[in-house]
């Protein structure tokens, strides 16, 4: 995809990690909790009013602004809005590509529409940025190459193929070398960690599932990864 009209000249970039919020379900206390941990915000367009709600001010609004309000948009910054006029890529495509950070952390993202859903975790395996998906139950990140997470034993682990890789999963209750994993074949979800978990890939496109009270194992492991 032609990322050429979905960036945004001059996007200063973060030295801190960033929180990023969508216009799916935001739960106050995920903000919260993202917030402490990734204090610059940085919105996608509608999701502002929700931010001003909870009464944090974005350092960034982004997106083809469709869902931005007149009285939200009256409420911020001029200069913190970035307005995108490409219908060829989501809101969340826009922010990926324009969020230059060490990791990004987006809530909003997960639940209320499946097709946005969806897109989302597409975007997630198209563009080079390191972000996690934070959502009440879940959290989700992409693993082009290999990732280790420090987990409880018994955390559930799955792994999920948005392209035909090849696969290691170590330190799992059911691990594997060199497994031939497809969305449209064999899918590695619903393992568990036995231990130290490696997981190694022969290509981008794999995703990682955990449950959401492992954000900080993930964090560090986002951090981590070559």
């Amino acid at each position: 995809m032609d990322t050429n009209g979905a960036i945004v000249p001059g996007f200063a970039p973060f030295g801190e990690m960033v929180t990023l919020l969508g216009g799916g379900d935001l739960a106050p206390g995920t903000v919260t909790r993202l917030m402490a941990r990734a204090p610059n915000l940085v919105v996608c367009d509608g999701a502002a009013r929700a931010a001003l709600s909870m009464g944090h001010k974005p350092a960034a609004v982004i997106g083809d602004l469709d869902s931005l309000d007149a009285d939200t948009r009256a409420a911020l910054d001029p200069d913190t809005i970035h307005y995108i006029d490409d219908q060829d890529t989501t809101d969340f495509d826009k922010a990926l590509v324009n969020i230059d950070a060490p990791l990004i952390l987006g809530a909003g993202f997960m639940g209320k529409r499946l097709d946005h859903e969806l897109a989302c975790y597409n975007a997630l395996v198209r563009w080079d940025r390191r972000c996690i998906l934070v959502g009440d139950h879940d959290i989700c990140f992409h693993a082009p190459k290999r990732v280790t997470l420090e987990l409880p034993e018994g955390t559930r682990v799955s792994a999920f193929p948005m392209d035909e890789l090849r696969v290691n999963l170590r330190g799992l209750v059911w691990s594997h070398e060199d497994i031939l994993l497809s969305p449209l074949g064999r899918v590695g979800t619903s393992n568990a960690a036995a231990g130290p978990v490696e997981i190694e890939s022969s290509g981008p496109g794999l995703l990682i599932i955990l449950p959401a009270e492992h954000l900080d194992a993930a964090i560090a492991a986002c951090l981590a990864m070559p």
